[in-house]
């Protein structure tokens, strides 16, 4: 029980620059997982973000895969997953979120609530999973916290409560009074190192000798006037998801984000139970159970090796012992399961609920496959999307057909998008929720398995799972769409509708076959 107590594993979503990948380095640096934060744009430091570890994330500053980083703070362990905010690769996201028990969700203080974080907030809501709210970048110039305030209500559709209150902003930014703990931080930009706190009585002279008289007076206004419209802050409330506590700061100069990790450790939820088919599963059950919500192809570039990220769901995991691997009715044993720095890594005798695992994987497993002790259960909850996006894969390299195969294979494994072949013609066709992954998939299959591809334009509008309990009617269908007849990499029949008035048309000529939107029916 303590092991469990102690953990907390959480994911940090924001809309792309917000300032995720920044805050992730500076809680790795309280961790003292690292020593110097890499400023990740600047020129003269050739250090790039420790958890964009792929050459494409390099490149273009952007974060293109989920990483997982675990260390210690203070008695607690943590597990923090960086997602990609970029929407393009909001699948991986979606997905990582099913593993985790409480977010941390960053805001850009001068653009407010943004398409992504709303799309990831209704994720969240689905799940009741807890949020905490980081508003970054006070450095620079912004909205009105009231007004950031409102609208995160308004838009996310949750209550709030600012834990913490910035002292001007911008140019003038001198600092945050910290609600939670009652005391003042004042600001020095430095981004290595860390702020110092000053014990103040809001209500003596103390005050105007740190900030002024006229931000003294302000913050005193402002902080009578959040007691007022604010209600006390319940834990109980932020634990049930229906209040979500916020924070001021400025992650790229290291200033509150200290607050934020002593009160997230302080109030966040240890590991939650997990909702298998069968029944639910709670982490202080003695057996062993698990599910992979994400597997990574070539995390080390000179082994060509996939990983398999592994969820602890209950139980304890013990290196080598037997393990059941339901979908294939097989018993495995591990040699050398991980544990995960982004890119580096080390072996580990044994994990608990919440931990999250790297399992080496030789196409043994699927996302969303169950591990356990002998029990048969299934945890649900990891979709594929249908693809909104559709291209023919070609090979442009007749003698490197092997190796384009294998590549397809592995990055399809990641669920990185998802392919089809065409019953009419065998070709195959790669469905993506964003246009932005056909290049990270060129770029990967010839820079990972020295193949080339050249992509050939299809016009299809979307993919749909087809199932139905009237045999002739779907063996008709079949005939009637020969054409755009597929079958995906489970063998199931897909069907590839050109247009939303053809797949209309199919929905209403054939009513007794279910059209489904995600593969999980």
């Amino acid at each position: 029980m303590n092991e469990i107590e102690r953990r907390r594993t959480f994911a940090i979503i924001a809309h792309p620059d917000a300032g995720k990948t920044s805050l992730t380095e500076k809680l790795l640096l309280f961790g003292g997982q690292i020593q110097v934060a890499g400023a990740v744009k600047s020129n003269k430091i050739k250090k790039t973000a420790t958890s964009d570890w792929m050459d494409i994330e390099k490149q273009r500053g952007i974060s293109v895969t989920t990483s997982v980083m675990e260390f210690d703070y203070k008695e607690y362990k943590i597990n923090i997953l960086d997602t990609p905010g970029h929407q393009d690769f909001a699948e991986d996201t979606y997905r990582t979120l099913t593993a985790v028990d409480s977010v941390i969700i960053v805001v850009d203080g001068a653009k407010g609530v943004e398409t992504q974080t709303r799309k990831l907030m209704e994720v969240c809501r689905m799940r009741n999973t807890p949020v905490i709210i980081f508003i970054n970048k006070m450095d620079r110039e912004g909205k009105d916290p009231f007004d950031l305030l409102d609208e995160l209500e308004h838009e996310l559709q949750i209550q709030v409560r600012p834990l913490s209150w910035p002292i001007n902003q911008g140019q003038r930014f001198k600092g945050v009074y910290n609600i939670y703990e009652q005391n003042l931080n004042l600001f020095t930009p430095d981004k290595q190192k860390v702020t110092e706190k000053v014990e103040v009585d809001i209500h003596s002279t103390q005050l105007e000798e740190h900030v002024g008289e006229a931000d003294a007076e302000k913050l005193r206004s402002d902080l009578e006037l959040i007691d007022g419209v604010y209600p006390e802050f319940q834990v109980q409330e932020y634990l049930d998801a229906v209040t979500a506590p916020v924070f001021f700061g400025s992650a790229l100069n290291n200033f509150g984000v200290k607050e934020l990790l002593d009160c997230f450790v302080e109030i966040a939820p240890s590991p939650r139970p997990t909702k298998a088919e069968e029944r639910l599963v709670l982490p202080e059950e003695p057996k062993f159970s698990g599910f992979i919500f994400k597997i990574t192809a070539n995390i080390d570039p000179n082994h060509r090796s996939c990983v398999a990220f592994c969820k602890v769901c209950s139980g304890k995991f013990i290196r080598n012992a037997p393990y059941l691997h339901v979908r294939q009715g097989k018993t495995l044993r591990f040699s050398s399961p991980t544990q995960f720095m982004a890119q580096k890594k080390s072996t580990i005798e044994e994990a608990y609920p919440g931990d999250i695992i790297g399992l080496p994987d030789n196409g043994t497993f699927k996302i969303g496959d169950t591990l356990t002790e002998g029990e048969v259960m299934h945890f649900r909850g990891l979709p594929s999307f249908s693809p909104e996006m559709f291209k023919y894969i070609e090979n442009a390299d007749p003698m490197k057909t092997k190796q384009l195969n294998k590549g397809i294979e592995q990055l399809m494994d990641e669920g990185v998008a998802q392919l089809f072949v065409n019953q009419f013609n065998g070709r195959k066709i790669i469905g993506t929720v964003g246009q932005l992954q056909f290049e990270v998939i060129q770029y990967r299959l010839e820079n990972e398995y020295n193949a080339k591809c050249r992509w050939e334009p299809v016009s299809l509008y979307k993919a749909c799972w087809i199932e139905s309990d009237d045999e002739a009617q779907l063996e008709a269908f079949k005939k009637r769409k020969y054409q755009f007849m597929a079958k995906d990499r489970e063998g199931r029949d897909v069907f590839l509708a050109d247009s939303g008035y053809v797949l209309q048309m199919a929905q209403s000529d054939f009513e007794h076959i279910k059209f489904h939107f995600t593969s999980e029916f």
